[in-house]
């Protein structure tokens, strides 16, 4: 909300979890940062997590697979605006010398690889070792709006707000392996499915699309792309904003849309 990230209990699961998860959101004695620190971490008084509040309002987050480490990006951060925040220890760390301005960002979904979108290029770095990036992706576009990677590791796609899609096969090559244009205006965000061979886009053009995306094990075959359906549940109407934001459910071959009318569609097959 704005500069402040809240960390919240659900209070699900046993008592046991819950006993480990009130000590993991109890601040204790936190050192007081100075007024120039990136991010204060506070303790939420109103439902008793954490809120770390930043210097910037946060664009974007991140979760690490393994759960203690946490990501942000502050759009307007500049060369201070992705950082690190590691729960067990309340520690954020600004591991990253960032060129231009940092739009998203996202964890490896398996090895210690960080991704970091800024305007035109994507850049891959290692997390054991964060001086330069092990890669700069060339997307060629003239502004990135959303990042996804493939639950295999080697694949994502970049959205841009000119409504284009560019799939990337990292062992092929910096650049696009294939550039989609479907959207006739500018794509809000792009996602894989966990377990299914699916990604999604949705758009300000107020349609979500839907296509099977395949990668094959074997390094020599091209991944297969094809497009499915085309979701057009929410409202066109003249002021915009279109279709917000995709997500698919973990498990099922569901995908949800959220609009600018104030909707959230469920769309299943």
């Amino acid at each position: 909300m704005g500069r402040d990230l809240v960390i919240l209990n659900t209070e699900l699961d046993t008592d046991e979890e819950q006993e480990y998860i009130k000590e993991l959101l109890h601040l204790g004695n936190v050192t007081e940062p100075k007024a120039s620190a990136i991010a204060r971490w506070l303790p939420d008084e109103k439902y008793g997590g954490i809120m770390i509040r930043h210097f910037k309002n946060v664009s974007s987050i991140d979760w690490h697979r393994k759960g203690d480490y946490l990501s942000t990006v502050m759009a307007s951060g500049e060369t201070r605006g992705v950082v690190i925040h590691q729960i067990s220890k309340k520690l954020t760390q600004k591991p990253f010398k960032i060129r231009g301005l940092p739009l998203t960002a996202l964890f490896h979904p398996s090895r210690s690889y960080f991704f970091i979108a800024t305007r035109k290029n994507v850049r891959v770095y290692n997390l054991l070792k964060v001086d330069e990036p092990v890669k700069k992706l060339e997307t060629g576009m003239r502004e990135i709006s959303s990042l996804t990677i493939h639950p295999g590791g080697d694949n994502l796609i970049v959205g841009s707000k000119e409504g284009k899609m560019c799939w990337f096969d990292m062992d092929l090559s910096s650049k696009p392996y294939k550039t989609l244009k479907n959207h006739p205006k500018d794509i809000t965000n792009v996602v894989f499915h966990r377990s299914y061979p699916l990604f999604a886009s949705s758009s300000e053009d107020s349609t979500a699309y839907v296509f099977h995306g395949k990668v094959y094990d074997d390094l020599n075959e091209n991944p297969l792309i094809v497009p499915l359906e085309i979701l057009r549940g929410h409202s066109t109407s003249s002021n915009g904003g279109g279709v917000l934001d995709c997500k698919f459910h973990p498990r099922q071959p569901w995908l949800f849309t959220a609009g600018a009318d104030s909707n959230i569609k469920l769309y299943c097959h």
